[in-house]
């Protein structure tokens, strides 16, 4: 039986640089047989700012964008959150997008895949984690954290991870696989 992985590509800036980033998680997760794996670009879907009367935990939603991002999100069993860092901090079309919902998310595992200078987005993933337990999710400690990232783009555009930042994305993955097997039971209920 294969799982459900969606891989949320959180950045939704003009000239963001994390589609390409996501193209090759995607590329590299997709060799694991234990995946389906489908791609959300949170520019792409467009969510806007949190517009629903009642709280997620309800799931009375009222509006189109949110009765389909529910449906995106309840049928994923883990999730790969591909973000950025800016000025310490997650994206705000990300916060958005997990406020948006709250039973969807719940007993899956994510991991997350960060880029930036120095910091390597770190600052952004340990924000995160506080979030995303707050929705009754697993964080991962297994990450890929991806210093001074340009360097790992070529003139085209594609983002070609080195030995290294591959094999921190199939030990993320490993983890993933056991995770989301574990949790299987909690979200059958």
């Amino acid at each position: 039986m294969a799982y459900s992985l969606k891989i949320i590509i959180a950045s939704t800036r003009p000239g963001r640089k994390g589609p390409s980033i996501a193209a090759w998680v995607h590329e590299v997760s997709k060799k694991n047989e234990f995946f389906d794996i489908e791609m959300l670009d949170l520019a792409a879907i467009n969510l806007p700012f949190l517009d629903e009367p009642e709280h997620p935990r309800l799931q009375k939603y009222t509006k189109e964008h949110t009765k389909q991002w529910s449906e995106m999100i309840n049928g994923a069993d883990a999730f790969i959150i591909v973000t950025c860092e800016y000025n310490f901090g997650y994206p705000a079309a990300l916060k958005n997008a997990l406020d948006f919902l709250y039973n969807e998310w719940n007993n899956k595992p994510v991991g997350f895949v960060s880029y930036g200078g120095v910091a390597a987005g770190t600052r952004s993933v340990q924000q995160l984690k506080q979030i995303v337990t707050a929705l009754n999710m697993m964080p991962i400690a297994a990450s890929v954290n991806i210093p001074f990232f340009t360097k790992h783009i070529d003139e085209a555009g594609k983002f070609t991870g080195d030995e290294t930042l591959t094999k921190s994305l199939n030990g993320m993955l490993a983890e993933l696989e056991k995770w989301t097997a574990a949790l299987q039971p909690l979200r059958t209920k």
